[in-house]
C-alpha cells in the first residue's frame, strides 16, 4: 500500500539531510498516516481508509460524507 492519504491526497516528499558540515544526502519525508475504520451512516457500512492527521481533522470538520465526495472529485480515492 502506498503512503498516500485517501482524503487529502498528501504523499511522501523528498528532501535532504544536512549535516553540520553542510553535506547533503537524500531523504524522504513520510506522511503521518493511519489506517482507520469509519462508519458511513449514509451507506450503512464500515469503510477502512488510509488517512493522514490532516485528513482526520478534515473528516471531523466537514463530516465523512462530504470529505469522501471531495476526495472522489479530486481523484484521491482508489
Amino acid at each position: 500500500m502506498s503512503k498516500i492519504c485517501q482524503i487529502t491526497g498528501k504523499k511522501a516528499m523528498v528532501g535532504c539531510n544536512v549535516s553540520h558540515s553542510k553535506r547533503r544526502t537524500k531523504r524522504s519525508f513520510d506522511v503521518n498516516l493511519f489506517r482507520r475504520k469509519f462508519y458511513w451512516v449514509e451507506q450503512d457500512v464500515w469503510i477502512e481508509l488510509n488517512v493522514s492527521a490532516a485528513g482526520l481533522r478534515t473528516i471531523n470538520k466537514i463530516g465523512l460524507d462530504n470529505a469522501l465526495k471531495q476526495a472522489a472529485e479530486k481523484g484521491y480515492l482508489n
